[in-house]
Formats: C-alpha cells, sequence, structure tokens
C-alpha cells in the first residue's frame, strides 16, 4: 500500500483514513481557557487600532487574533523596507486577504499555502524562517488542501478540534518527503495561530504534526495570558533533545509530544498498511522518552504559577504516560 498521493490518485487521503465520517468518540480534551480567550480578543483589538483598519468579516476570535499577527508583521515589515504600497494593502486587509484564501474544514475555514522554504523571510525576530501572508500569497494544490482537509477532520475525530480550530488557522505545507523521513515542523510566538511544517502526503501523519505545532501555539498563549514567568535558572534534561534545557522549552516539549501521543494511539484504529506501521513505531518511541520526563516534569510545574494550566499540562502528561 502506498502511503503517498497525488493528482493521478485523489482518493488516497480517504484510503488512507478508514472511517473518516465516523463522529467523535473519543473523549474530547478541554483546551478552553478563559484568560486565552480574553488575550486573543484584546490583542486582536489592540493590532487593528494601530493598523488604523477597518472592520473585518466576521470571524472566530481567534482567527482574527492569528489573521491580525500577519497583517501586523506584514505592515511592520513593508514600513522597514519602504514599501508603501504593501504597507497600506496590509493596513486595508487587516484580515491578510483571507477571504479569498481559506478552505472549508470540518474545524472552521483554514488557509492552508505552500510557500518555497527557501524563499521564506528570516530576521532577528525569530529563530526560524517563517512565512507572511500578503499580496501575493496563492493557496496551495488542491491535493494539498484536500491533504490538509482530511487531516484536520483526522485530528478533530481524535477530540482535538478545538485546538486545532483555535491555535492552527494557518498552515503551512513545506517540503514533501518520503515517510520515514526526518520531518520537521515549527511555529513562531510572532505568528499565533500559523504552523510550519514538512508532509508525507499522508493525512494521519499530517494531522500529528498540526496537533504538536498548534500545542505549542497553545501554551505560548496560556503562559501569556495567565501571567506566567517561567524561571529559567533551573535546567531540565530533555530526551527530545538529549540535553538540558530550561524549564520554558521543558514543558512545551512535554506537554505537545503527550498530545501527539494521545492522538496517535486514538487514530491507529482508523490507519493500515506503512502508515499503520510508521505510527505504531512513533507511540512506542514517544512512550520510551516520555517516561523518563516523569520525576523532573513533576518538579517543572511547580514553576507554573497558574493552578488551572497547571492542571491542564498534568493531566495530558499524565494520559499520556498511561497509554
Amino acid at each position: 500500500m502506498s502511503t503517498t498521493w497525488g493528482r493521478a490518485r485523489r482518493a488516497r487521503p480517504q484510503a488512507q483514513l478508514r472511517r473518516k465520517d465516523l463522529p467523535v468518540l473519543v473523549p474530547v480534551i478541554d483546551f478552553t481557557l478563559a484568560p486565552t480567550q480574553e488575550l486573543h480578543r484584546d490583542r486582536a483589538s489592540r493590532i487593528h487600532t494601530v493598523l488604523e483598519a477597518g472592520s473585518a468579516p466576521a470571524r472566530s476570535t481567534a482567527t482574527v487574533y492569528c489573521l491580525a499577527h500577519h497583517a501586523l508583521e506584514g505592515a511592520e515589515t513593508a514600513a522597514r523596507a519602504g514599501d508603501t504600497a504593501a504597507f497600506d494593502w496590509y493596513r486595508a486587509h487587516p484580515d491578510a486577504n483571507a477571504s479569498v484564501l481559506t478552505i472549508p474544514t470540518v474545524v472552521g475555514p483554514r488557509i492552508v499555502v505552500s510557500p518555497d522554504p527557501d524563499g521564506m523571510l528570516r530576521s532577528p525576530l525569530s529563530e526560524t524562517p517563517y512565512y507572511l501572508l500578503g499580496p501575493a500569497t496563492a493557496v496551495a494544490s488542491s491535493d494539498e488542501q484536500e491533504l490538509a482537509a482530511i487531516a484536520y477532520a483526522a485530528g478533530a475525530r481524535a477530540g482535538f478540534a478545538s485546538l486545532l480550530a483555535d491555535h492552527a488557522v494557518v498552515a503551512c505545507l513545506l517540503r514533501r518527503k518520503n515517510l520515514g523521513d526526518t520531518l520537521i515542523s515549527w511555529s513562531i510566538t510572532r505568528l499565533p495561530g500559523t504552523v510550519f511544517c514538512d508532509h508525507v502526503g499522508d493525512p494521519a501523519v499530517l494531522a500529528r504534526d498540526l496537533i504538536h505545532e498548534a500545542g505549542h501555539n497553545w501554551l505560548n498563549d496560556a503562559l501569556n495570558a495567565t501571567a506566567c514567568k517561567i524561571s529559567e535558572k533551573t535546567m531540565f534534561y530533555s530526551p527530545w533533545r538529549k540535553t538540558s534545557r530550561p524549564a520554558f522549552g521543558f514543558l512545551h516539549a512535554c506537554w505537545a509530544f503527550p498530545l501527539t501521543m494521545i492522538y496517535t494511539a486514538r487514530i491507529l484504529p482508523d490507519t493500515d498498511g506503512p502508515t499503520h506501521d510508521f505510527l505504531t513505531a512513533y507511540l512506542e518511541q514517544q512512550r520510551g522518552l516520555l517516561a523518563t520526563t516523569t520525576e523532573d516534569h513533576t518538579r517543572a510545574l511547580a514553576l507554573v504559577t497558574d493552578l488551572t494550566l497547571r492542571q491542564r499540562l498534568r493531566s495530558v502528561h499524565d494520559e499520556a504516560l498511561h497509554l
């Protein structure tokens, strides 16, 4: 069974995820956090005020928040470059032209683009390259849009609909690779709600990585919204990086990887062939890595001052430990 698909095999994504239209039959993880919702409203309003932007079309608060950051970063980049036309475009499009870019998915309208990885922006503001929606943005190919839509559906069916709805609004699909290759994905704090990831043309695998990066976006917002200042004085060993990391990075890993473990365990019955084997091996590997973090995770959680957030982080870590 091939794990790839393309223009000649448009039915392949559905074949890779059996029972894709079934309702959610697993416990839905609660990602709602009142301070985060308030952060989204306040931050988006402030950005629109700075841009002196008009009213945007009705969208979810999290979507407006995500798109506003693209408009803000785009306007700032244009201003630094003295590009008046681009600056004016972003002021006139506080939603970064989302109206003509979105595709329908089960978690709401999404923007799926496929920027050239070698042509993305680099600046001192980010350790990793990034892409801004702008006047020249084109949607991804129809195949990639379909791939992403089925991936969002897989994540929603596994109980992650609200996470993907609020924290993976823009998906930047980068390099197409083969199953088993190293897949690189990331997110950046200056573009919340945006994820960057390689993919293998398989919606079950792509959903895993969308959830991983959406998890990072969620935790960044949650820490900011609850005003949790994590001390950087204490270091914790990260089995994923094989090195000691400050509490912030360690807690991020102990949140995002367990989320992908829970997703993988729930989606495995819907997969077969090489995809099933790949995800089974991934889950087994993650079990071993996560088991080594038990004691340090308890110590790191003590640095999270918001009790609700601390409990959310603990519960997901505990659930993954018992898979």
